[in-house]
């Protein structure tokens, strides 16, 4: 059982998360450098290639592999199941670099929420994206918090024209 008083996330996301098999220290570099390694090679049809910058690294290190799901019913939405891997994204060069521009930024894939084929994407500066079927959606300024709001099922907000 975790100690409550020191665990950097909410009750019921360290408990998921611990549940897919992370645990404080969590650290799996050389998987990480594989999936940049991977995404850095990958070249679209059309030319388009991957970012891949530190923030994505870092959180593909320590929560990368992991296929975390809900415990509960989510506060706003359903929560669904996702799977930290950026092969997910591997052939949506051309997406993250459309949106990574308009978002004035680079984005690299991070995984995938799985029931909603919803694709999740890092920024340079930390910050997690989903996009969808239905738009393109701001999950959080950093990993902790995009991931609390995919497992409590809170309302992320939506990314719209200026």
């Amino acid at each position: 059982m975790p100690d409550l008083n020191t665990t950097r996330f909410p009750v019921a996301v360290d408990a998921a998360l611990r549940e897919a098999g992370w645990q404080p220290g969590r650290w799996d570099i050389k998987q990480a450098e594989h999936w940049a390694d991977t995404l850095r090679a990958h070249v679209s049809p059309a030319g388009h290639r991957h970012s891949v910058f530190p923030a994505a690294v870092e959180a593909w290190a320590e929560f990368g592999g992991l296929h975390i799901t809900s415990p509960g019913p989510g506060r706003h939405i359903a929560p669904t199941p996702l799977l930290v891997d950026p092969l997910a994204g591997l052939h949506l060069a051309r997406t993250l670099a459309d949106l990574g521009r308009a978002l004035e930024t680079e984005l690299a894939p991070l995984g995938a929420e799985t029931t909603h084929q919803a694709v999740l994407a890092i920024d340079s500066e930390g910050r997690v994206y989903s996009l969808d079927h239905s738009g393109d959606w701001y999950l959080g300024h950093d990993i902790d918090h995009a991931l609390t709001s995919l497992i409590t099922g809170t309302h992320p907000v939506r990314l719209t024209n200026p």
